[in-house]
Parts: C-alpha cells; structure tokens; sequence
C-alpha cells in the first residue's frame, strides 16, 4: 500500500490527546477542513467516527490507546498533501531523523510547537481534550501549498 496523496485548497486540521473527550469546540474549528489528523492518545473510538464524519481522517496510535479498537491504527503514517510529506508519530521520541519528510505531526507532550528545524517543521498541535496540567487546550490547522508549509496552533476556551 502506497502512501496516500492528497491535492486540497483548504487547511488540514490537527488535533492530538483527546484522551476520550471531543469537545464542540474542536469540532466548530476542524470545519472546512478537507482532511483531518488526529496524533494519538484518542481514547475513546467515538472520537474517530465523529471527525471521519467531517472529512477523510488519518491517525497513529498514542500509548493510552491500547484497547482491541485501536490495535489496527498504526504507531507511524506518512501522507502526502500537495506534494508536501507529512510524518506523523504520537511521541516525538520515536521519531527517526533518518525519516524523509517536510514535517513532523506529533502529539503526546500537551504542549504547543510550531517550529523549523534543520530544515523541516515540526509541528504539535497540542492537547485537544480535557485540560491536563496547566498547559492550554488547543488543536492546530496545516497549509501545505505552493505557498509553503506553516502551521497556527488555536487555543480553544478553558474549562472551569
């Protein structure tokens, strides 16, 4: 199975850490988007068949998904947008440098990051469910065009 393409005009959304809540507010901001990346620790199986229904859904396994629903999500995806390579993992450190890509989608720290590196992006689009910690409740958006690659990371309302 080869690594699948995609040619799309609007932004990708990305999302990660769920860990079994998919809040209204995620959902409001991933509309529009032709495709959407979730990069694990999902939860709940609920929270793929929701996304999947807004547009084509790719995601990798985090290490709170262990269940018998998410034993066929792989650990590690490549896709291809608009000839940009994505390289998607859980945790950033089972990430390979010697991997060929433009950008690495991670989740697993809750933290927020937006930045090049050595050449490529690396981008994590933060925690998208429940507050954990202090850190902020956010999800991100992609452009991959013949702009360039570049990424915003949204923070969504707190919970009390």
């Amino acid at each position: 199975m080869g690594v699948p393409h995609f040619d799309i005009d609007s932004p990708i959304g990305v999302i990660a850490d769920t860990h079994g809540t998919l809040r209204d507010e995620s959902l409001t901001l991933l509309e529009g988007c032709e495709l959407i990346l979730h990069l694990g620790d999902i939860g709940k199986p609920f929270i793929l068949e929701r996304l999947a229904e807004l547009a084509p859904l790719f995601t990798v396994r985090g290490n709170i998904d262990t269940q018998l629903w998410a034993e066929n999500i792989p650990w590690t995806r490549d896709i291809l947008v608009n000839g940009w390579r994505l390289h998607l993992v859980h945790d950033i450190a089972d990430f390979d440098a010697r991997t060929s890509c433009d950008a690495v989608l991670h989740g697993h720290s809750h933290k927020p990051r937006n930045e090049w590196h050595e050449g490529r992006l690396f981008f994590n689009p933060g925690g998208g469910g429940r507050r954990r910690f202090k850190l902020p409740i956010t999800l991100g958006k992609l452009w991959a065009d013949e702009r360039g690659l570049r990424g915003a990371i949204i923070h969504q309302p707190l919970d009390a």
